[in-house]
C-alpha cells in the first residue's frame, strides 16, 4: 500500500474526469472486496484440506495444493487504495504453510472490509488479522476524520510510538502538519529514511506494503533553553493563566482561586507577568508594608495564602523551572507549516527528562493546546486538517487534576475540532483518559493490554464493553495481540464507527531508531526559528516596575526618616542651647551678684561732713572739681607747658 497522498480530484479537474475517476475507484473497491472474499474462501479451504489430511482423508498435501488460488499471507497484494494513484507493489513469497482458520467469517471479513473502504484521502494503518494478514482488507482512517480526535492505548513495549510514527509520517505525506512529543528521542529518526533489513522486508511483503525509505520534515523543539535538544519553547506566565500554573505548582482550590485574584490585579496594573520573578515580584509587593492595603482591596486573599504561593514559586523556580517562562513568547502557528513541497512539517518537542517533571510535561502541552484554541478561526469541517496533535503519556496530564482543569481539557478538546485540529491522546489503559474526554473521541488504536492483578482484569472488561459488537472475543484479543498488532475502531466516512478489526500495522518508512545528538544539534541551529526564539529576552515587565515602586518609596520612607531624625536632631540642639543658654545666664548673674558683694564688702566708708558741697562737685565729684581746676590755671598761665 501506498503511504502518498492521495490523488482524488482536486477542485481545478473537469467535472467528467472527476466523475470517471469516481467511477474507477468504486470499481477498485468492489475489487478488493472480492479479493477479500477469495482469499477468505481459500483459507477455509485450506483448513479444510488440513483437517481432512490429519484425519486420514484424501492425503493431499496443504502446501502443494494452496498453489491453485492466491496465497493468504501476502500472495495477494492490494491494489492502491481508491484515494491513491496505483504504484508498483513488492510482491510476497508463495506461502509455505495453510493459514490457521481465523475468527472471523467470509460475512464478517467482508463487512470490515465494505466498512474500511474509502473514496477519499484516507490513512493506511494495516491489514485485517484473520489467522494471518488479509492483506486484500486494508485498514485505514480517513483523513477528514482525523479531526474527530483518537487514542493510541497499549502497554509498554507493544508498539505505541511506531504506531505514532506511522499515524504522523502518513499525515505529513498529505500535506497535514504534526505536532508530538517526543519522549524518549524514539520519534527523532522521522527526520531519516529507514533502513532496510531482511526482517522488515518479510513483514512488508506479507502485508502487501510498497516500502520505500523515506524521510519527513522535522523540527526539534524543547522545553526551556536547552538549544541542543531544540528550539526553546517558552511561555509567559500570563500567557499560560491561573489555572495551569496552579497545576504545575500543586496548588489546592482555595490557592488556585487566590493566585487567579493575584493575575486578576496584575492585569488591572498593568504589570505584566513575563517570568517566574515578575509573579513573585507582584506577590512579594502585596506582602509588603506598601501593598497590605492593595492586598485588602483585591479581597479574598490572605496573607497567609500569598505567602504559601510564593513559596511553592520559589521551589519550583529552584526546580529549574524558571527557564521555562520567559520571551520571547513561541508563535503555535510554527506548527501550522508545510515545507515547499507541500508535506506537513512534523514538530517533535524532545522531553527526555520528563519523568523529572511529569505535571509540567503535560501541563505544557494543554497550555499550547489551549494557545491552538485561541488563535485558529472557525473552520467547521475541512478534507483534512490543519494540525493533528498527538499527546503522548496522557495519563500525566490527568493525574491529580482539578475540576476546574478537567473542566478546561474537556471542553477544549470538544471545541478544537472545529478550528480544523485533531487530537491523539497516547496512554498505557484507556481508564487514564476521563470518560467526558473519551466521550469525544473517534478512533480508538488499541495494542495488547495485560491482566496480571485483579485491578488489570478489571481495566480490561471495561475496555472490552466499550467496543462495538464483533466477531472476536476482546478478552482474550486484546491480551493475545503481538507487538504492532491492535484492535482498531475508527469513524468511517459517514460518521459511524467502523467494524473492529484485529490489525496488523504497517512498518513505517523513516528511521526507527533516534537520530545521532549532533545531527540533531545542527537541525536545530539551522532552523529559520533559531534566529527568533535562540535567545532569551528580558522586557521590562512586573518585576522592573513594582522594583522601581518599591526603590521609591524606600527613597521616600528614608527621606521621610531622615527629615524626622533631622528635625529630632534640631529640637534636641535647640533644647541643649536653652538649657546651655540658660546655665550660661544664671552663671553671669550669680558671677554679677559675687562681685558686686565684694565690691561692697571692700569699699571704704564715707566720712560724714557738715561743710556745705558746690554744685559742680555735686554734679562731678570733688576730686574732679579738683582736677579741672588745676588744669585751668595751668593752661592761662603755662605751666603744662614745661612738663
Amino acid at each position: 500500500m501506498s503511504d502518498n497522498g492521495a490523488s482524488s480530484a482536486g477542485p481545478s479537474d473537469d467535472p467528467e474526469v472527476a466523475r470517471l475517476r469516481a467511477v474507477a475507484e468504486a470499481a477498485e473497491a468492489e475489487v478488493r472486496l472480492a479479493r477479500a472474499r477469495a482469499d477468505l474462501a481459500e483459507a477455509e479451504a485450506a483448513a479444510a484440506r488440513a483437517r481432512a489430511a490429519a484425519s486420514g482423508g484424501d492425503g493431499a498435501s496443504p502446501s502443494a495444493e494452496g498453489t491453485d488460488g492466491p496465497p493468504v499471507v501476502g500472495g495477494e497484494v492490494a491494489d492502491a487504495p481508491a484515494s491513491e494513484a496505483p504504484t508498483p507493489q513488492t510482491p510476497a513469497p508463495p506461502a509455505s504453510a495453510p493459514q490457521e482458520p481465523g475468527p472471523l467469517t467470509d460475512a464478517q471479513v467482508a463487512a470490515i472490509a465494505a466498512g474500511y473502504a474509502s473514496d477519499a484521502a484516507a490513512l493506511d494503518l494495516g491489514v485485517l488479522m484473520n489467522g494471518g494478514p488479509v492483506a486484500s482488507v486494508p485498514v485505514r482512517i480517513p483523513l477528514a476524520m482525523t479531526n474527530r480526535h483518537g487514542l493510541v492505548a497499549g502497554a509498554t513495549g507493544t508498539g505505541k510510538t511506531r504506531t505514532l510514527q506511522l499515524l504522523a509520517e502518513q499525515l505529513s505525506a498529505h500535506g497535514v502538519p504534526v505536532f508530538a512529543a517526543d519522549i524518549k528521542g524514539d520519534l527523532s529518526g522521522i527526520a531519516a529514511p529507514g533502513a532496510p533489513s531482511d526482517k522488515l522486508t518479510a513483514r512488508t511483503a506479507a502485508l502487501g506494503q510498497d516500502w520505500s525509505p523515506r524521510s519527513y520534515p522535522t523540527e526539534f523543539f524543547a522545553l526551556g533553553d536547552d538549544t541542543a535538544s531544540g528550539i526553546p519553547v517558552r511561555a509567559t506566565v500570563s500567557g499560560f493563566g491561573p489555572l495551569l500554573l496552579s497545576r504545575v505548582l500543586g496548588l489546592n482550590a482555595t490557592q488556585e482561586s487566590s493566585l487567579g485574584l493575584v493575575f486578576h490585579y496584575a492585569d488591572e496594573k498593568g504589570l505584566a507577568l513575563v517570568d517566574l520573578p515578575d509573579l513573585r515580584a507582584v506577590l512579594t509587593f502585596l506582602t509588603s508594608d506598601e501593598g497590605k492595603d492593595e492586598l485588602k482591596g483585591i479581597g479574598g486573599l490572605s496573607a497567609a495564602t500569598a505567602g504559601v504561593i510564593l513559596r511553592e514559586l520559589v521551589a519550583f523556580a529552584a526546580a529549574g523551572a524558571d527557564t521555562f517562562f520567559g520571551e520571547p513568547e513561541l508563535d503555535v502557528a510554527v506548527f501550522l507549516r508545510t515545507a515547499p513541497d507541500g508535506a506537513g512539517i512534523v514538530s517533535l518537542l524532545e522531553v527526555p527528562n520528563v519523568a523529572s517533571r511529569p505535571e509540567l510535561y503535560s501541563t505544557f502541552l494543554m497550555y499550547l493546546l489551549a494557545e491552538l484554541y485561541e488563535v485558529l478561526p472557525e473552520v467547521g469541517d475541512l478534507d483534512k486538517p490543519k494540525l493533528v496533535f498527538f499527546f503522548d503519556e496522557a495519563h500525566l496530564l490527568f493525574r491529580d487534576a482539578s475540576k476546574a482543569f478537567l473542566a478546561a481539557i474537556t471542553q477544549t478538546v470538544r471545541l478544537i475540532r472545529s478550528k480544523g485540529v485533531g487530537v491523539f491522546f497516547v496512554t498505557q489503559t484507556p481508564k487514564d483518559v476521563p470518560a467526558d474526554v473519551l466521550a469525544q473521541l473517534g478512533s480508538r488504536v488499541q495494542h495488547a493490554l495485560r491482566a496480571f492483578t485483579p485491578d488489570d482484569v478489571k481495566a480490561l472488561r471495561a475496555s472490552v464493553r466499550t467496543y462495538p459488537d464483533s466477531g472476536y472475543d476482546l478478552e482474550r484479543v486484546l491480551q493475545e495481540l503481538g507487538t504492532g498488532e491492535a484492535v482498531i475502531t475508527v469513524m468511517s466516512e459517514r460518521g459511524a464507527p467502523t467494524p473492529v478489526a484485529w490489525t496488523r500495522l504497517l512498518a513505517p518508512r523513516a528511521s526507527m531508531s533516534p537520530i545521532p545528538a549532533e545531527t540533531m544539534a545542527a537541525a536545530v541551529t539551522a532552523s529559520p526559528l533559531f534566529a527568533t526564539y535562540g535567545t532569551p529576552i528580558d522586557p521590562e515587565s512586573a518585576r522592573e516596575i513594582l522594583g522601581a515602586r518599591m526603590q521609591a518609596a524606600a527613597d521616600a520612607r528614608a527621606a521621610a526618616e531622615k527629615a524626622k531624625k533631622d528635625a529630632a536632631d534640631a529640637a534636641e540642639y535647640a533644647k541643649q542651647k536653652a538649657a546651655i543658654d540658660r546655665a550660661n545666664a544664671e552663671a553671669q548673674k550669680k558671677a554679677q551678684r559675687e562681685y558686686e558683694r565684694i565690691l561692697k564688702s571692700t569699699a571704704a566708708p564715707r566720712r560724714r561732713s557738715s561743710a556745705p558741697t558746690s554744685p559742680l562737685d555735686d554734679v562731678l565729684g570733688r576730686g574732679a572739681t579738683k582736677s579741672i581746676v588745676t588744669d585751668v590755671i595751668r593752661g592761662l598761665f603755662g605751666t603744662s607747658r614745661r612738663r
